[in-house]
């Protein structure tokens, strides 16, 4: 993934209403400082570019982000997808087009038959933590997968603490969430422009928005050839 993934943060000055959240995206896509300054990859030369075309919608699904801790991921040791060593549990190589099934780890990520699928429910599928994790774990078009889990936890974490805004609840005293996560997808008049014109599991961009800071953190990535993992 490495050279495909690009993280930006942007500040708008308006009050954010998840309830118009399309309105929000949009008016980001056609603001002066976005269109120059928000990156993508160029499907045909491979190289970072600007978005360079008029945006007419939008798409932009809520993302779950309610996990504060990475114990959500101690059920992989419990189930035996991974040893206590961290070693992830190998498997006979099966594909789940376009991806290499070689551990227990990438079966529980892919295989919907797979005996131990139902360890993540969907609710849990679908948080950010865990897409993160997903993305990072089945990398790039030329990823070399880890033996060990290590180094998926800590980039993981790593990467959503990063993104994410927490808070003290003053009455609480408990941490919360304060930002929202959206899966956010943009038409031309031609069809799907941003983050590609090419639908893939790994192409993805996430905007994740700080209502209180004022602050919109986008994390993108292309899958294609050429990448590093």
């Amino acid at each position: 993934m490495l050279g495909r993934m690009e993280a930006q943060a942007f500040g708008f000055d308006q009050t954010f209403l998840a309830y118009r959240k399309d309105d929000f995206f949009m008016a980001f896509f056609r603001h002066p400082n976005v269109i120059p300054n928000l990156k993508l990859l160029s499907d045909s030369s491979g190289q970072w570019v600007t978005l360079g075309t008029e945006v007419k919608k939008i798409e932009a699904i809520n993302v779950p982000c309610r996990q504060l801790s990475m114990s959500f991921f101690d059920r992989l040791y419990d189930e035996n997808i991974v040893r206590d060593s961290g070693h992830i549990v190998k498997c006979l190589d099966s594909f789940c087009d376009p991806f290499l099934i070689s551990d227990e780890l990438r079966k529980v990520l892919l295989e919907e038959d797979s005996e131990k699928y139902e360890v993540f429910s969907q609710p849990d599928r679908e948080e950010f933590l865990f897409c993160l994790f997903k993305h990072l774990c089945l990398g790039g078009s030329l990823c070399q997968y880890e033996d060990e889990i290590y180094p998926y936890l800590e980039t993981t974490k790593f990467i959503y603490k990063d993104l994410v805004s927490v808070r003290k609840n003053p009455q609480t005293k408990k941490i919360q969430i304060t930002s929202s996560v959206f899966k956010v997808t943009a038409y031309d008049y031609a069809g799907m422009c941003y983050p590609s014109t090419k639908h893939h599991e790994q192409t993805f961009s996430y905007f994740i928005v700080d209502p209180i800071k004022r602050h919109v953190n986008v994390l993108y990535h292309c899958f294609g050839v050429g990448e590093m993992s």
